[in-house]
């Protein structure tokens, strides 16, 4: 099975076995690999020796069902692979939703941190801003929808974020499930992105080229 079929599966509530074991699959791209643990399940995305993965999760003195995100493995999985990574994600995901988005967006290029960071992992990014409020859309990983939203300081606390996010479901094409990567400690974003229809899928480390 390929990542794209498992994260579909996953996004219509399809699981694979919680069994405690790893699957490993090759990276749907050159730019896309990572780790993806998802209940008593964990997915790699790479392209390297399924042998040496599965013998060095032996290895670790650590839970079976938390190895592929034990730091020793990681870190060590980085070394190997000459790869970058930045946080374990909260990988969360919405289906899209018919109709005009519920605030007046418009649609430009900005010079942006978060259009810039957009542009280094996704494809097709679209931008689109509003009174102090920026969200982006692209493809990402496995060629899957992926909003990012950043909120202005002064207007945090009334609700914009969580509006944003649902913005990005009625902007992305009618069949499609819209991903977000939420970091574990951001309280705020998580609670956004689930207020707005997003659930959580499992913890996601991209590992970057």
């Amino acid at each position: 099975m390929e990542l794209v079929e498992i994260l579909r599966a996953a996004a219509h509530g399809s699981f694979p076995p919680p069994d405690g074991s790893t699957t490993v699959v090759p990276q749907p791209s050159e730019r896309d690999a990572g780790v993806l643990a998802l209940t008593a399940h964990t997915v790699i995305f790479l392209d390297e020796d399924p042998a040496w993965i599965h013998a060095t999760l032996t290895g670790l003195d650590t839970d079976p069902l938390a190895a592929a995100m034990n730091p020793v493995f990681l870190a060590a999985l980085l070394a190997r692979t000459g790869r970058h990574a930045d946080t374990i994600d909260l990988l969360t995901a919405a289906p899209a939703l018919p109709g005009p988005p519920l605030l007046p967006l418009i649609e430009q290029d900005q010079d942006h941190p978060r259009v810039r960071r957009a542009l280094r992992h996704r494809d097709d990014v679209r931008t689109w801003t509003t009174p102090g409020g920026v969200l982006t859309l692209g493809r990402g990983v496995a060629g899957r929808w992926e909003v990012s939203i950043e909120v202005s300081e002064d207007v945090r606390d009334r609700g914009l974020g969580r509006v944003l996010a649902l913005c990005a479901r009625h902007l992305a094409p009618a069949d499609a499930t819209v991903w977000s990567q939420q970091a574990a400690g951001n309280a705020r974003s998580i609670r956004a992105f689930q207020a707005a229809g997003y659930r959580p899928i499992g913890a996601e480390l991209l590992l970057h080229p």
